[in-house]
C-alpha cells in the first residue's frame, strides 16, 4: 500500500513536491491545500506542471484534515504553529522545510511534541539551507576527520533566477535603501532554522557552544542600474546581501553558516563576486584532515531557466518528499536527521525492480 499524502501550499517548493510525490513509488497524492483563491478547484497536477491527476486543490482546511492521509508536506510561506498543531492532531505525520530541524526545549516546541505523541504521529523538519547543506552533509563529512575545529556551510546564489518577486522585494528587501534593508526579517526568519542547524552540528560533534549566536548582515548597493525580475535596481539601492550566523566556543567560531545573495556580479559596491567556483553550496570541515565539498548544479544554468524551474527549490522539495516513508514509519514525536535512518531517493521509474 502507498502512503497517502496531502500537499500543503503550492509555491515553488510545493509545486515541485507534488511532482515528486506523483513520481514516487511509495506515495499517492490525495489532497492539496492552496492559499490563492484563484487556484481553488484546479487540478493539483496541472498546478505543478505534471498534468491532470484527479486531485482538486482546496482552501478548505477542515475538509483536508478530515481526509484519510498518512502525511502532510507542509510548505506555506511561513509556518503557523496553531495550524501545524491542528494537522498533527488530525492524525497525520508532517514533513516541512519551515523549521523543527533540531528544536530547542521551548514551550512552543513542547506543545508540538505533545501533539505528536498524543496523536501517534511524527514531525520532521528538512530542506536544503537550512537543512541538508547546513547540518546533514557537514555531519557526514565530519566522519572523515578528527579533532574538528570549525564547520562551515554557505550558499552563493544569484537572486535574479528566483521567481518569487514579492519575497525578493518585500521580504528580502532587495531594491530598497540600505537603511530599509537593515531591518530585513531574514536574520530572524532564516536564523530560526540556522540556529537549530548550528546546535545540531555542535551536539553531534560533542561540542559545547557559548549561549549566544553571533550574527552579521552585510549589504552591497548598485553603483549603476541593474536589471532584475523585480525591476531596475537604481544606484544606491540594495543589490547584494550577505548573512552570517555563528556558534562560538569561548568566543571563537565553531560552526559558521552563511548565505550570499547577489543580483548578478556587475555594478556592485562593494564589488562582491561568487569567485571562480560560481554559484554553489559549499560545506567545509576543518580538522585532521580538513574536507571541503562543493555542491554544483543546484542552481539554474540561466536566469530564464530559474524563473521557470529553480533546481534548489526542487531539491528542497525532494528532501521533504523522500523523507515521507521514513517519517511515516518512525516513532511519534519530533524527529531530526539524527533520529531517522538514511533517507534516499528512488531510481527512475524505468530502472526500478519489477
Amino acid at each position: 500500500m502507498k502512503y497517502r499524502v496531502i500537499q500543503w501550499a503550492t509555491g515553488g517548493v510545493g509545486r515541485a513536491a507534488i511532482a515528486g510525490i506523483v513520481g514516487h513509488p511509495e506515495l499517492e497524492l490525495v489532497g492539496c491545500w492552496v492559499h490563492d483563491p484563484a487556484k481553488e478547484g484546479r487540478d493539483a497536477g496541472e498546478l505543478s506542471g505534471v498534468g491532470p491527476i484527479g486531485v482538486s486543490a482546496t482552501h478548505d482546511e477542515r475538509a483536508l484534515l478530515a481526509l484519510v492521509a498518512d502525511c502532510v508536506v507542509y510548505c506555506p510561506l511561513l509556518a503557523k504553529t496553531a495550524q501545524l498543531e491542528r494537522i498533527l492532531r488530525s492524525g497525520k505525520n508532517v514533513v516541512t522545510p519551515l523549521g523543527w530541524f533540531y528544536p530547542a526545549k521551548q514551550a512552543e516546541d513542547a506543545r508540538i511534541e505533545t501533539a505528536c505523541r498524543e496523536s501517534g504521529v511524527t514531525l520532521h523538519g528538512t530542506g536544503i539551507h537550512p537543512g541538508g547543506i547546513s547540518d546533514r552533509f557537514p555531519l557526514v563529512l565530519s566522519a572523515l576527520s578528527h579533532a574538528v575545529t570549525h564547520v562551515r556551510a554557505e550558499e552563493f546564489s544569484d537572486l535574479r533566477s528566483y521567481a518569487a518577486q514579492h519575497i525578493v522585494s518585500e521580504v528580502m528587501l532587495f531594491g530598497k535603501l540600505p537603511d530599509e534593508a537593515r531591518a530585513s526579517p531574514m536574520l530572524r526568519v532564516l536564523g530560526a532554522g540556522f540556529r537549530q542547524s548550528i546546535d545540531m552540528v555542535a551536539a553531534a560533534l560533542g561540542a559545547e557552544l557559548d549561549d549566544d549566536k553571533a550574527t552579521r548582515h552585510e549589504i552591497a548597493v548598485a553603483r549603476a542600474p541593474i536589471a532584475s525580475p523585480i525591476g531596475i535596481i537604481a544606484p544606491g539601492r540594495v543589490a547584494g546581501q550577505r548573512f552570517t550566523w555563528q556558534g562560538t566556543i569561548r568566543g571563537a567560531p565553531f560552526v559558521t553558516i552563511g548565505a550570499t545573495w547577489l543580483m548578478g556580479e556587475e555594478h556592485l559596491d562593494p564589488p562582491w563576486r561568487f569567485g571562480p567556483d560560481g554559484q554553489r553550496f559549499e560545506v567545509e570541515v576543518t580538522g585532521d584532515p580538513s574536507v571541503r565539498a562543493i555542491f554544483r548544479d543546484l542552481h539554474p544554468s540561466s536566469i530564464a531557466e530559474g524563473l521557470q524551474k529553480n533546481r534548489a527549490l526542487v531539491a528542497t522539495a525532494m528532501h521533504c518528499v523522500n523523507a515521507i516513508p521514513y517519517v511515516c514509519r518512525a516513532e511519534p514525536g519530533i524527529k531530526t536527521y539524527l533520529d531517522l535512518p538514511l533517507v534516499t531517493g528512488r531510481a527512475a521509474h524505468s530502472l526500478r525492480r519489477r
